[in-house]
């Protein structure tokens, strides 16, 4: 299983309303292109410092069906998002590959 870790740090003035989007559209959106088999959406608790960070992990069977997504699908989707909140945000993502039996 791969698990597609996005980490985002949102600054406190559009907190709110990024939450809502990422509920209502963005994390929808992405679920909708059938790529995914589940997500998991995470606050890391931690300091601060003027934002506040947060974790989806996206669960995909393969790393071919995780390339289709991220050639096909993730760029619109990022792109969305960049236009939606600017400078307002960091974002960083991360590949897992789970070991578990």
């Amino acid at each position: 299983m791969i698990v597609y870790s996005v980490t985002v740090k949102v600054n406190q003035e559009i907190e709110e309303n990024w939450l809502r989007w990422m509920k209502e559209v963005h994390i929808p959106d992405v679920m909708a292109t059938g790529f995914f088999l589940e997500k998991r959406w995470s606050k890391i608790i931690g300091e601060t410092d003027g934002g506040t960070s947060y974790n989806v992990q996206y669960l995909c069977a393969s790393m071919k069906e995780l390339h289709d997504y991220q050639v096909n699908h993730a760029p619109a989707l990022q792109k969305e998002h960049m236009d939606r909140f600017k400078d307002n945000f960091v974002a960083f993502r991360t590949l897992l590959e789970t070991i578990d039996d």
